[in-house]
């Protein structure tokens, strides 16, 4: 392939790649859903990637590169950056292929990935703690790279995004025809660059979805600014998918195939995660619920809008999820869904102003979850930071009416806000 590969280029080197993927993996399974067929009118399939080898996509474009490499090339060996999902892709390729890697993790990388990527790379990896983000990690390994030793891109090279695009032509084949839409999770570009691209020449009228979290939607800003850009700050929660740079080597693919983008909130993306383990029994981690989250129903959610009868692939990209991370979820979930809110309350230092608040202020169906109250000398008030469970999002609005009509101050703590990332 060229320098900058062209979407037909990318879509042969896919067939390719699909018979050499095989060498290392079993096609994962395509599963009809339920819950979002019946919410959406659609059937609904999920493209089980998180049931890979390394519970994620992105074996396939680590060992299609690998796989190609010469001799010389292998004794070298290789260095790769990556959160998380990448680098046990890699990992696995090193033990399966005989080869010496360095792997370059951010400090926000989950250690059960961290514990992952050391148990499946063996004595072949060695792991470097190194960048407080994806590309701060990504520089870090293309300058340990420059000793002569190959550099495996999470997204950003032809091999790796045609690797990944073997999850559109294993999906249509699964399925017996070309899925009417076909939603992805993005990060760098490369798992919807390899797809879209393969479905441009094997299926053009397969509507082709992006999501991308709200907190890190690089390619986004790509599209919107006509080259990638650098966002001034990327939220890491979704580590699957925090990228603040779009690959200059996806982001012209990306363009050309010009896909519906969606920006989700990380909060929509946990509520997700929350229903495909109730519901599914599917441990998703945050970037693997994106694709599945856009057909939720309800007034905060990002929507995608399908019609009814239409076949809709949505990627589940992975499930290295640290069980840990559960309280900040259901804590994410919640607030995004409205069911908990938080307020600065401003008590008069009289008995009773706390029993005022329970008694005249909350609803039937509402609890207090937090309570932290200092009382400071020579104040006629006293602070408080009250967090309230709702039983009803919609019943808020009420609560704070009631609120006014009593002698007790307070302000919403906004959850985007930065005091509501110090107090809580």
């Amino acid at each position: 392939m060229s320098g900058t590969p062209t979407l037909d280029e990318i879509a042969r080197a896919v067939d390719v790649a699909a018979r050499t993927i095989t060498q290392v993996m079993d096609p994962t399974p395509l599963q009809y859903d339920v819950r979002l067929s019946g919410l959406t009118g659609a059937d609904v399939w999920l493209k089980r990637e998180d049931l890979s080898p390394v519970r994620s996509y992105k074996l396939r474009g680590a060992y299609v590169l690998m796989s190609a490499l010469t001799g010389a090339q292998r004794d070298a060996g290789v260095v790769a950056a990556s959160a998380g999902n990448h680098a046990q892709g890699v990992a696995f390729a090193c033990a399966a292929l005989g080869i010496n890697g360095e792997i370059i993790v951010p400090t926000t990388t989950p250690r059960q990935k961290r514990d992952r990527i050391a148990a499946l790379g063996g004595h072949h990896v060695k792991i470097v703690v190194a960048g407080e983000t994806y590309d701060a990690s990504s520089a870090i390994a293309a300058e340990a790279a420059s000793d002569g030793r190959v550099l495996v891109p999470a997204f950003n090279h032809p091999a790796t995004i045609a690797g990944q695009g073997t999850v559109a032509a294993e999906a249509t084949a699964q399925l017996g025809a070309a899925p009417d839409v076909m939603v992805l999770p993005v990060g760098g570009g490369g798992l919807l660059a390899g797809c879209g691209a393969w479905l441009s020449v094997k299926a053009p009228d397969t509507r082709l979805v992006g999501v991308e979290p709200a907190g890190a939607a690089c390619m986004i800003a790509a599209l919107a600014a006509g080259k990638p850009v650098t966002l001034p700050r990327v939220d890491t929660f979704a580590d699957g998918a925090a990228v603040g740079l779009a690959g200059d080597v996806t982001y012209p693919l990306v363009a050309a195939l010009a896909p519906d983008m969606l920006a989700v909130p990380e909060g929509q993306a946990c509520s997700e995660m929350l229903d495909l383990y109730h519901t599914e029994g599917i441990i998703a981690e945050p970037a693997g619920a994106l694709a599945t989250s856009v057909l939720r129903r309800g007034p905060h959610d990002v929507q995608l809008a399908v019609t009814p009868g239409q076949t809709v692939v949505c990627v589940v990209s992975g499930g290295n999820n640290d069980i840990s991370r559960y309280s900040e979820i259901i804590e994410r979930s919640l607030v995004f869904e409205g069911r908990k809110q938080y307020l600065l309350v401003s008590f008069p230092q009289e008995p009773g102003a706390l029993r005022r608040f329970l008694d005249e202020v909350l609803g039937p169906d509402d609890d207090v979850v937090l309570f932290e109250y200092t009382k400071k000398s020579n104040r006629e008030t006293g602070p408080a930071l009250v967090g309230i469970e709702l039983g009803n999002p919609d019943d808020f609005p009420a609560l704070l009416a009631r609120l006014d009509a009593t002698p007790i101050k307070a302000e919403v703590v906004d959850p985007t806000s930065t005091l509501y990332r110090y107090l809580v």
